[in-house]
């Protein structure tokens, strides 16, 4: 337990450049907290204290803005920077050294049954926002970019931007065109519909003014 404990505070240190040191860590990053209880609670709920293990997991909940099910499956190494508003659902399983951000979800679509959850290999990276909702799997070292929603497996070390989700490189080469993107340069789907609403505004107002102009 303890060899594992130390496992996730250096992924918060190795990967989060404003980590201070490991005892701060381990009293001050939500995250880290909610990986920490996470584990008894899955224990509880695989040795049939489900009642308990939820109740822990609602509590952990509370405290950090964390919700993970207590029967997802968790690696080693993992970092959920920031925490907030992060959900991992009850058939999601995580691979060691993955990085996870604010906001993101890993859930269902509401379809299925049974295995309803992604699977996520080791060292994958989901940026803020994202939701990766279904029973598919993200391959091993694939970057999800910030408010991505995955629909669709994502192949091996590749990089999945947009709504929904496309893959744009793999093995560091491109896929299809696309401008370099990271976390913070994504278009954003929402401002892209709203200058079409302008411009189609736009367009109708000089249809109405030509109107005018010829009654």
């Amino acid at each position: 337990m303890f060899s594992g404990l130390k496992k996730d505070i250096n992924a918060v240190r190795e990967r989060d450049p404003a980590a201070p040191s490991a005892f701060k860590v381990f009293l001050l990053y939500s995250g880290l907290h909610a990986i920490m209880w996470h584990r008894p609670a899955y224990w509880l709920w695989h040795h049939g204290f489900k009642f308990t293990a939820r109740a822990l997991s609602q509590i952990v909940r509370f405290c950090t803005g964390v919700e993970i099910h207590p029967a997802a499956k968790l690696g080693r190494g993992i970092l959920i920077d920031h925490g907030s508003g992060v959900v991992i659902g009850e058939t999601a399983e995580v691979g060691d050294n993955c990085t996870i951000y604010q906001g993101v979800t890993l859930g269902g679509t509401g379809k299925e049954t049974g295995k309803r959850h992604p699977t996520l290999m080791n060292n994958v990276i989901v940026g803020a926002g994202a939701k990766v909702l279904g029973p598919f799997t993200v391959g091993e070292g694939a970057k999800i970019a910030a408010n991505a929603v995955v629909l669709n497996a994502i192949p091996e070390y590749s990089t999945a931007v947009g709504v929904p989700a496309r893959v744009v490189r793999q093995y560091g080469k491109k896929v299809i065109p696309a401008e370099k993107l990271d976390q913070v340069h994504i278009p954003d789907p929402v401002s892209q519909e709203i200058c079409k609403l302008y411009m189609e505004i736009d367009r109708l107002k000089a249809e109405i003014e030509e109107m005018k102009s010829h009654g």
